[in-house]
């Protein structure tokens, strides 16, 4: 097994929690990167569209006003809206002679590879240098001869829990030395009808998307007895956690094998396993959150609709 696939095995401790879970990282391998990007395309899907409203509008004053001579950025999966943030440094670097770095960093190494390939070709004055790593446990930044610009998009922040959103807030800003940047796309609580066909489009491709994870379950742990057509996506509106939550119940009774955890999985049909959970955020206690943690906010934007945020703070 390769140390991903080790820790997909430690992860996958949690599908016999009650209820049980897996982390939301295993639903983007390579199928699943494709898939996604396939919904931020969706007449349904808005945050895609609102963030790169904003990048569009804004990247050149982000760029001047880090001035950063590396760009990490976590997450990366195909770099799509990434391309307007490196279409504006490239171009501050040109100007200022000086070279620019990016670090794409994601936990797919096939799409890694693929869109760093693509970005070497489109913007060659790039040193582009992805990094295979799982963002979610600690991970040590690049050095740089300039400012750093860490930057994490797509509202992916609303994938943690509170408590690990502190604790990667955390990791991030001990990452950062001073002067250093980090630029934090989130998505807004609106009206809730809206947030669910956001997350159960009427093409079914979040519905593929989340059943996708069976198959990476199956593949990665040698299972036996699993099928993603025996569960049904559910998206639900969680209003006490101001969260969209996605779920796969079993239309039938599921008995599957591990080999490679030598573990039986059991569910009763109507079980419902917890795959995604997307937090919505309030402005200000998404900046109580990024000070608390030492990042103090230097900018901030909207969309035209106000659906969504993208917050640049510093070390």
């Amino acid at each position: 097994m390769t140390t991903l696939d080790t820790g997909f095995a430690a992860d996958a401790a949690t599908l016999w929690n009650d209820p049980p879970t897996l982390p939301t990282k295993w639903l983007y391998d390579e199928r699943g990167s494709k898939l996604f990007d396939e919904i931020t395309r969706l007449p349904e899907y808005y945050p895609t569209r609102r963030e790169t409203e904003i990048l569009a509008a804004h990247s050149v004053d982000i760029a001047r006003r880090t001035d950063a001579a590396l760009v990490a950025e976590f997450g990366s999966g195909t770099s799509t809206k990434s391309r307007l943030l490196l279409t504006a440094f490239a171009h501050r670097a040109a100007l200022q002679s000086r070279s620019l770095r990016y670090v794409p960093i994601d936990v797919s190494a096939e799409i890694l590879t693929q869109s760093s390939h693509d970005l070497s070709l489109d913007y060659p004055a790039v040193s582009v240098e992805p990094l295979l790593a799982d963002f979610t446990e600690p991970l040590g930044l690049p050095s740089s001869d300039g400012p750093r610009l860490a930057v994490f998009l797509g509202g992916t922040i609303g994938n943690f829990e509170a408590a690990g959103r502190a604790e990667f807030f955390g990791r991030i800003a001990d990452g950062l030395a001073p002067g250093d940047f980090f630029l934090l796309g989130a998505d807004l609580v609106k009206d809730t009808g809206r947030l669910v066909a956001a997350y159960d489009d009427k093409a079914g491709v979040t519905a593929d998307f989340n059943r996708n994870v069976i198959e990476v379950l199956r593949v990665a742990l040698d299972a036996t007895g699993l099928y993603p057509d025996d569960f049904a996506h559910i998206a639900r509106w969680n209003p006490g956690e101001h969260r969209i939550e996605m779920w796969l119940r079993t239309r039938r009774d599921v008995d599957a094998y591990f080999a490679a955890l030598d573990r039986n999985w059991r569910l009763p049909a109507g079980a419902e396993i917890l795959t995604e959970i997307s937090t919505k955020f309030e402005v200000e206690s998404l900046e109580s959150e990024l000070r608390s943690a030492g990042l103090a906010q230097e900018a901030l934007w909207t969309d035209s609709q106000e659906d969504f945020a993208v917050i640049l703070s510093r070390r």
